[in-house]
């Protein structure tokens, strides 16, 4: 055969490759023709047609194909829900117990279960976990984590009543709640507590459900779990509670405020008459067993001169909660003691301000409803009210209440002008102005044509705040100026602390964006600490079990921030003091003490805001209804500035006045001797303050505390080597904070 060249051999090559790929397609197509042909031949076998096709086969196939995607969307639901559960540590987070301490070392209260006075399910009295099945929960030990006839026969009584007469979720699914969710009433919520209900019976037995159940569930007057219940309620622990008492116990599950023995007794009894219906409807006891406990209902300890500043203890504790699970796993032991910011005297003035106050006004005005947060300008708050009547309602209208700030949210916009080259001189046109289809209007209506700017801010004028927020992007160059100018104003009040939503809208620079109490008071401490933003906190210190301290607000806590320059701080300063001396807001001038703030009114009078600082203090106050029931005509310069006016006087009772940045000095260093706080319209209703301490001189007393728990911490224990450590179980020193108190039967001093 002649030598063939290269070219041509590859060429064989490739027709050769060519060629078998042809001959493997071909070949593989006829086995799967052959494969297909003897498949659909065996499949003939099961062929079914008539009426087993139509009511038998297709029935089971669509319902294999909704279950594959009803598991589908199963597990879409349950993603949220399990990541809930993705810390480790989940059971151990929710198990903190913290005694607390104002801030000169006094108890006050204490929230959640220590594990020492947790009482084993074995030790509980029969009849009283009978009385939580009989009222919770009779097939607990039956279903796997939802109770299906107990649900569904809710459904159909809520229906026919068209609202809420029955609750369907079992024991599994409200401890599920307890442990990983809210309170909050919505179907992403119920899913989840659907899907962690069932987690929680594959990780648990029903027993330790049970105890848990029973240990974490509010029972109302700042108690959790029935052993504190029966000690809140009953003084003794829960072994020796009796039928009446348990049962008045298990009705406190359903509504705690509702039928807190302590604040409506009538109603606790009834409810607790309903339980032991329970138990005999159940099987559990019979009518004979229960009828001592019917004609001798439980008496609780009466508590009504105790004044418990739940609210405050409410948000130390969730303050608390969050700052556990940044804590080093090394510490294991779950019980705190929490040095907190409060002022016990402030808080009871606060809390009787708002009563006298609502009490002489509030059907004048149609106000149901107040909140007030007092913190000094560091953040550490001082008091809150966070409603009313906590024995009433729980809920914390100063913390967790989302409501618009009106006029109240201008500062945010004046900020954000002064910083963008306008002055309080700077004029301005008020006068008509539309965005879009919507116009806004002054609270007295008319126009008053050129105006400073700080004559707006102190005549609150609607129209001058969203012309400065367009006038303020037009300056970034964008196509929409009042876009780009309330996306400024929204950076501003990210900066000066508001952390909730501030959805875009045309009506934003003038408050119709829901803010919190908590956060919207605190970050007005930006202005007098000449732009520095600081971060509201509860919390001051924190010891473990062996009174180690672990975790202070000063050395390990957020530090302050610039949000504004200094300049436009001080302006700000200048300007809103105008709005207490000429302003809307005359009430809450202080005798002898400048101060600064702003009054905020929302649509329809839902809601009344007085907003303000002085050189020492800031506070907050809200009134309202919780149904947004309009008020009758209140502005934020009436009870607003008024109960800010008298729990801001006796605040500053002996305390080392400072001046506010920009302003003429205070005219003294201390309060005058007239400042002395009512406390409501009836005079006398508040003692005079108590001596005080400077702030000074209590910084130092906490420099020497904390240099006196470094060298406790370093020394040896008796017997022990000099390089060995401290004793594990050394006892913490006395507090010098509380060494250094005011003379017995008075209260501590104060540090200002």
């Amino acid at each position: 055969m002649p030598n063939l060249g290269w070219k041509t051999r590859l060429q064989r090559l490739l027709l050769d490759i060519d060629a078998r790929l042809d001959f493997g397609l071909f070949q593989g197509g006829s086995w799967s023709r052959e494969l297909f042909e003897r498949f659909s031949d065996f499949m003939d076998r099961f062929h079914v047609a008539g009426w087993r096709r139509w009511f038998l086969i297709e029935p089971l196939s669509e319902a294999a194909t909704l279950g594959c995607v009803g598991l589908i969307g199963m597990l879409t639901l349950a993603i949220p829900a399990f990541q809930e559960t993705s810390d480790e540590d989940w059971l151990r987070r929710s198990e903190i117990a913290v005694t607390f301490l104002d801030r000169y070392g006094n108890e006050v209260g204490s929230r959640g279960v220590k594990q020492n006075d947790s009482i084993p399910l074995e030790e509980l009295p029969d009849h009283l976990i009978k009385a939580v099945l009989a009222t919770e929960d009779r097939r607990f030990y039956e279903h796997f984590g939802i109770d299906v006839p107990g649900t569904a026969r809710a459904l159909v009584t809520n229906a026919r009543v068209g609202g809420v007469r029955q609750g369907g979720s079992s024991i599994t699914q409200q401890l599920a709640k307890n442990l990983f969710l809210s309170n909050e009433r919505t179907i992403e919520r119920k899913i989840k507590e659907a899907f962690l209900a069932l987690w929680l019976e594959s990780r648990l037995t029903k027993n330790e459900i049970l105890k848990l159940y029973l240990d974490r569930a509010y029972m109302g007057g700042g108690t959790f779990g029935v052993n504190a219940a029966a000690q809140y309620y009953f003084g003794k622990s829960a072994r020796d509670v009796n039928l009446a008492e348990a049962a008045m116990l298990a009705g406190l599950f359903k509504a705690p405020s509702k039928f807190s023995p302590a604040n409506n007794l009538p109603a606790a009894r009834a409810r607790a008459n309903t339980v032991l219906d329970n138990l005999v409807d159940s099987g559990f006891m019979t009518e004979g067993q229960v009828f001592g406990a019917r004609r001798n209902p439980a008496t609780p300890i009466d508590r009504r001169d105790e004044s418990a500043p739940n609210y405050y203890l409410d948000a130390a504790f969730n303050e608390m909660t969050k700052l556990a699970q940044k804590l080093p796993k090394s510490i294991t032991e779950r019980s705190f003691t929490v040095r907190t910011a409060l002022d016990l005297n402030v808080q009871h003035v606060a809390e009787n301000t708002i009563e006298n106050m609502l009490k002489q006004y509030g059907r004048e005005y149609n106000a149901h409803q107040a909140a007030m947060v007092l913190a000094d300008l560091d953040g550490g708050v001082r008091a809150i009210v966070g409603g009313r009547d906590y024995g009433a309602s729980q809920f914390n209208r100063a913390t967790d209440a989302m409501r618009q700030p009106g006029s109240s949210f201008k500062p945010y916009v004046y900020s954000t002008a002064l910083a963008n080259g306008f002055t309080p001189n700077s004029i301005i046109v008020d006068g008509p102005i539309c965005l879009g289809n919507w116009c806004p209007h002054n609270y007295g209506g008319g126009f008053s044509g050129r105006v400073t700017l700080t004559q707006a801010i102190t005549r609150s004028l609607n129209t001058v705040a969203v012309r400065l927020s367009v006038e303020i992007g037009k300056k970034t160059g964008e196509a929409n100026a009042a876009k780009a100018g309330r996306a400024m104003i929204v950076d501003t009040a990210r900066r000066m602390g508001i952390t909730t939503p501030l959805p875009d809208t045309p009506s934003l620079p003038i408050g119709a964006d829901a803010v919190t109490l908590f956060e919207h008071a605190v970050a007005y401490a930006t202005f007098p600490n000449k732009g520095m933003a600081v971060t509201p906190h509860t919390i001051l210190e924190v010891r473990a079990a062996n009174g180690e301290t672990i975790w202070r607000f000063d050395r390990d806590g957020p530090k302050p921030r610039r949000a504004l320059t200094e300049q436009v701080a001080v302006d700000m300063v200048g300007m809103m003091n105008h709005v207490v001396e000429e302003g809307t807001a005359r009430r809450a001038m202080l005798n002898g003490i400048k101060a600064a703030g702003k009054t905020g009114t929302t649509n329809n009078f839902r809601d009344a805001w007085f907003v303000g600082y002085t050189g020492n203090f800031v506070a907050g106050v809200w009134y309202g209804n919780d149904d947004y029931v309009p008020l009758n005509r209140m502005t934020g310069g009436a009870l607003p500035a008024m109960t800010w006016h008298e729990v801001m006087a006796y605040a500053h009772q002996g305390v080392e006045l400072k001046n506010l940045p920009g302003l003429p000095p205070n005219p003294s260093t201390t309060a005058p001797p007239d400042l002395v706080s009512q406390a409501g319209p009836n005079p006398g209703d508040t003692l005079p303050r108590p001596a005080l301490l400077t702030q000074r001189s209590m910084q130092v007393l906490m420099q020497i505390e904390h240099a006196m728990d470094d060298a406790a911490r370093s020394l040896p224990a008796p017997g022990q080597a000099a390089d060995a450590g401290p004793a594990p179980n050394a006892a913490p020193p006395r507090s010098v904070a509380t060494a250094a108190e005011a003379p017995a039967g008075q209260q501590s001093a104060r540090s200002d």
